[in-house]
């Protein structure tokens, strides 16, 4: 987990963030124990309060829940919900800019598609 307390992001954002990162890259399969808060503030010096808030975000998504007396665990189904979540920004935040952009500049369907062919060859 990495954490940017300069960044606009509020640190609970970053968290939640940091976990859903963890569930998508599988560091945190589904109905695995995730850290707990106590873990994450004190390894990264966060306000526990704050770790908590990021939690609840999750929860009120149906991405963690709790166990009383155990700890947070990821939800059967997660990884998909989340998956389709950042698909969804995906399209909101860079394809509809990117169709917009390319339309100004009379760039085509096929050049487009040419570009992003390109770039998944430079991995």
């Amino acid at each position: 987990m990495n954490f940017n307390f300069n960044e606009d992001i509020p640190i609970y954002q970053q968290v939640a963030n940091a976990i859903e990162d963890g569930i998508l890259k599988g560091i945190y399969e589904e109905e695995t124990q995730i850290p707990s808060t106590t873990e994450i503030s004190v390894n990264y010096k966060i306000n526990p309060a704050t770790v908590g808030k990021g939690f609840n975000l999750l929860v009120s998504e149906e991405i963690i829940y709790k166990k009383r007396g155990v700890g947070m665990f990821v939800c059967s189904g997660a990884k998909e919900k989340l998956k389709e979540k950042r698909k969804n920004k995906f399209f909101d935040s860079y394809i509809l800019s990117l169709v917009d952009e390319a339309k100004r500049l009379g760039i085509t369907i096929d050049e487009i598609m040419d570009m992003i062919k390109g770039g998944y060859g430079n991995e």
